[in-house]
């Protein structure tokens, strides 16, 4: 690849490549078009479908539509539902993801501490994003149960009344913040344990001998600036994955009670795939898109900064 890299330069530099570079160019393009195949099929292409249905009427079961311009993007501005959805995605996102972040990583800074039961933790953790989330519904549906769930008996034990923690709208999100929070922690200790295993022992040692005596400073100045591209990382991929949270809505609440759970994606599915509406549902789309690329762009560019 390295030779192939040299190939490819000489050309935009003008040069005469050699034959052994022509070659070279060649076999790196082969290598890597199965991958670029799949990326056109499989994300180009549907992204581009996607922003073309934007402008159009299409519904599933008519065989002709027309281009209807911004109506669709002048309508979901003027749509309860799509600002009832958006505003549920923040409350849950700024919920669970600073939440999953700062318990997965003490989590973690304990299960590295621990020389015992490493892996037993390390597998007991990461257990519910091995798990069927489907499945797993009916065990959180029974926990949330507002008579028979053991989370209303425990609360009445120490006099405290239970809440309809899945069918009354002023609970409902944050029961589903509490399931998202099960849910991503598992995956972001695991690789909140790979960081800290990466930091050298030595810099701890160097620490203690400047000064740092204690835990927290030891953490302030070694442990947490060298966990910086790992924060990164688990951060955007929290904040992804919060903001696509899907799978509890539909199996626990179908968005309920009176819209108080429904959640962009929910929404996107309903227009789409219950009420048919194609084009619709593509400029949804697009609006989800584009608020998952202008939060990447925003965190890169301020914590990024701050990491390096």
């Amino acid at each position: 690849m390295a030779d192939a890299a040299l190939a490819l330069s000489a050309l935009a530099d003008g040069t005469t490549p050699s034959n052994t570079d022509r070659r070279e160019a060649r076999t790196a393009l082969l290598l890597a078009a199965p991958a670029i195949v799949l990326v056109l099929v499989f994300i180009l292409l549907p992204v581009a479908a996607v922003i073309f249905l934007g402008f159009t009427d299409f519904e599933l079961g008519y065989a002709s539509f027309k281009f209807v311009g911004l109506e669709n993007y002048t309508e979901l501005i003027s749509d309860r539902t799509f600002r009832q959805s958006l505003w549920n995605t923040a409350v849950y996102t700024a919920i669970v993801t600073p939440v999953s972040i700062f318990l997965a990583l003490g989590l973690a800074m304990l299960i590295e501490a621990e020389s015992i039961g490493k892996a037993f933790f390390r597998t007991a953790y990461f257990l519910p994003v091995a798990s069927l989330l489907v499945a797993m519904a009916t065990v959180w549906r029974y926990l949330f149960h507002p008579t028979i769930g053991p989370i209303n008996a425990l609360l009445a034990a120490i006099g405290l009344p239970g809440p309809n923690w899945l069918g009354a709208a002023s609970t409902v999100l944050y029961s589903l913040s509490i399931i998202g929070i099960w849910q991503s922690v598992g995956f972001n200790l695991v690789l909140f344990l790979a960081g800290l295993t990466a930091i050298p022992r030595e810099l701890y040692a160097a620490a203690e001998v400047d000064g740092a005596r204690s835990a927290w400073d030891r953490f302030r100045l070694v442990t947490w600036p060298m966990l910086g591209p790992t924060t990164l990382f688990v951060t955007t991929i929290s904040i992804i994955n919060s903001v696509k949270v899907f799978e509890t809505v539909k199996t626990l609440t179908e968005g309920g009670p009176n819209k108080a759970s429904e959640v962009l994606l929910f929404t996107i599915y309903q227009e789409g795939f219950v009420y048919l509406r194609v084009g619709y549902a593509s400029a949804l789309t697009v609006v989800f898109l584009a608020i998952l690329v202008v939060l990447m762009f925003l965190q890169y560019r301020v914590q990024d900064r701050q990491v390096h």
